[in-house]
This record gives C-alpha cells, sequence and structure tokens, in this order.
C-alpha cells in the first residue's frame, strides 16, 4: 500500500476536492529560520507525491506565493499537466492594516492579481479574505469586490480566516458565504467549537486549522521540560507559549501533554499525530495546516490520517482538559495592545 492510500481527501465544492492534510507555507517565509529555496520545489514535490495535494500560503506570506509558482511549474513538468490540476494552492487575501479606512477595489483587484501572477495561475483556487480590524466599515465592501473578481473567473472560491461569528453572518448575508474559514484550533484553543460552529454547520462553511501542534510545543521534546517563557526568540513559539497561558499554565500543559503520549504509545503513534486527529475528528473540520519544514517530517505527517482515536482516547482527553481561551475566534488576537496583538505585523504587503 503506498503512502498516498492513506490520505484522506474532502470535497469543498464541485471540483474542488483537497488532501485532509494540507501543507503550510508560512515557514517557507523565514521567520522560522533559514530556507533552503533551490529545495522548495523538490521538498513540495515529496509532500504532492504521498498524497498530500493542497498547498497553504498568503499574499504576507514574504516570497512564499512565488516559491509555489516555482513549483506549480515544476510539477507541470516533471508529473505532468493532470498532477497540476489535482493540486490546489489556498492563498489569502490581507489588505494591510493602513489601508483599510481607505481600500477601494481597485486595490482588492491589484492584490488578486499580484497573487495570480506570482503563483502563475489564471484562477486562485481558494482566496481567504482576512480584515485586521472590524472598526474599519469597508470590510463588507471589500468582500464584495472579491465576490466580483470571482465572477470575473479570477477566484474559485472565497474562504475567510480568522472572522467571528458575526462577521461571517454578516458577510453571508451580504451574498458572499465563506467557503471555508481558516481557524486556529487545537486542543489547546478550542474557540471554533462554540459560537462559530453553529452558524458554520448553516450556512456549510468548512474549517481549515491551523495551530493544531501549537508551533512545535505538542511534542516528545517538551514533555517533562521546564517552561521555556522568556527565553523563546521564535514568533511562532512565543505566539502558541501565550496559547498555553491562556489554556492554564505549563502545568496545566504538562498534564495533557502525559496524557497525549500515554495515548500514543497505545497506538505506536506520536504526540503530534494524536493530537492532530483530535482536530480532525472535530465537527466542520475539512484539513487541518501542518507546518512541516523538511520531507523529513513527511512520515510523521502521514501518520496522522492513519491514526484512529478511541472512545477510551477521547475520554482520557477530555478528563484533563482545561477550557482554555474563551469568546470569540480571534477576539485576544485583535487587541493590538494586548500580549497577542503585540507580536503580529499588521503591514506585510507593504513594499
Amino acid at each position: 500500500m503506498t503512502p498516498e492510500m492513506h490520505i484522506e481527501r474532502t470535497t469543498l465544492a464541485e471540483g474542488h476536492e483537497i488532501s485532509r492534510l494540507i501543507r503550510g507555507g508560512w515557514q517557507l517565509a523565514g521567520d522560522h529560520g533559514t530556507v533552503d529555496h533551490a529545495h522548495v520545489s523538490d521538498d513540495l514535490l515529496a509532500f504532492y507525491d504521498a498524497g498530500i495535494t493542497t498547498l497553504d500560503c498568503a499574499d504576507i506570506y514574504t516570497g512564499v506565493e512565488s516559491l509555489i509558482g516555482d513549483f506549480r511549474r515544476h510539477l507541470a513538468n516533471t508529473r505532468g499537466e493532470d498532477a497540476l490540476a489535482r493540486l490546489k494552492v489556498h492563498t489569502k487575501f490581507v489588505p494591510d492594516l493602513a489601508i483599510l479606512p481607505a481600500i477601494t477595489s481597485a486595490d482588492v483587484a491589484t492584490i488578486i492579481d499580484r497573487s495570480l501572477q506570482r503563483l502563475g495561475q489564471e484562477r486562485l483556487d481558494l482566496v481567504q479574505f482576512h480584515w485586521w480590524d472590524y472598526d474599519q466599515p469597508r470590510l463588507i465592501d471589500a468582500a464584495l469586490a472579491l465576490r466580483d473578481l470571482q465572477r470575473e473567473g479570477k477566484i474559485r472560491l472565497i474562504g475567510g480566516t480568522n472572522f467571528d461569528a458575526a462577521r461571517v453572518a454578516q458577510v453571508a448575508a451580504a451574498g458572499v458565504p465563506f467557503a471555508t474559514m481558516q481557524v486556529q484550533y487545537s486542543l489547546l484553543d478550542r474557540r471554533p467549537a462554540h459560537a462559530m460552529a453553529a452558524l458554520a454547520g448553516q450556512i456549510g462553511t468548512r474549517y481549515l486549522c491551523y495551530g493544531t501542534l501549537a508551533g512545535g510545543f505538542f511534542d516528545e521534546a517538551w514533555l517533562g521540560a521546564p517552561d521555556p517563557a522568556g527565553s523563546i526568540s521564535n514568533r511562532s513559539r512565543i505566539k502558541y507559549r501565550l496559547v498555553i497561558d491562556e489554556y492554564g499554565g505549563w502545568d496545566a500543559f504538562q498534564a495533557l501533554l502525559a496524557t497525549l503520549d500515554a495515548i500514543a504509545r497505545r497506538h505506536g503513534a506520536r504526540i503530534a499525530q494524536v493530537a492532530s486527529r483530535w482536530v480532525l475528528d472535530q465537527p466542520q473540520v475539512a484539513a487541518v495546516i501542518i507546518g512541516a519544514s523538511h520531507p523529513r517530517h513527511l512520515p510523521a505527517t502521514l501518520g496522522i490520517t492513519a491514526l484512529e482515536l478511541t472512545p477510551t482516547d477521547r475520554a482520557e482527553i477530555a478528563a484533563v482538559l482545561q477550557p482554555g481561551p474563551q469568546g470569540e475566534v480571534y477576539a485576544m488576537e485583535r487587541d493590538r495592545n494586548g500580549p497577542h496583538g503585540r507580536i503580529m505585523k499588521y503591514n506585510l504587503n507593504t513594499g
């Protein structure tokens, strides 16, 4: 049996089938260390050949759309046009905070055209819309501009990124129901299971989940390890260490890790696989986004879909889970003066 036969797939819309494991692109932007650009296409090809045929990126991930454009050409040259048709690339539309007060439909078109050029596509497979500041009133105007571009054939599906339930409903009422919503969803952060879940079920929005591995904290290396707070320089690790505080702190996290480790050992699996499988099994979840940065992570990533959690496993996890962050999806991150908002970069399209 080939590895590809283990990869689950799901259909977001007619003609848009994706792997339920999505290869994330944030790590390729360089914030996590040096990126060997010369080998990116071969690395992505290894994941594609194993059945992970869906990629996630963003206009604000520096250089990543262009890297994926290079990979698309490499895939067509090495595997043929049929392979290229099977590949799905999910990007994002994230207008800079600075332009939100005066954003126009022409601005939206310019950003989308830039993504098309970088990726080498005539039509973007999925554009995931993010809006930094709800106090800026042109959110609906921007969403309608995306819809117009969709009608022109430049966008196949429109999704959202980190919207709360009220805004999802507002945008849907304006005539732009999101096909997907990219959300932070993990055992540490279960906010998408609350207000958003009921609405998503009603309008058919599926979750694409990031943060499932908490920036690498869901790993045996952290079991029994001292709290690294204050000594972390990696921005992703800083972000998820803050989430651990919201979850209940380092001791509560250690209790969860110990439980996941026991479950993983019973299955001959890894902590990361158990954490990801738990999210994949939640309602409305179409896929999880795994930020594997090297093909050596591929076998462990493939193991996620081979794992089946038992009722006993789920009960043991539920028994140690803390409530975690409360409120709406992405609410604490939207406070630009708070610890979660202060580490964000808001104007990455500039220049």
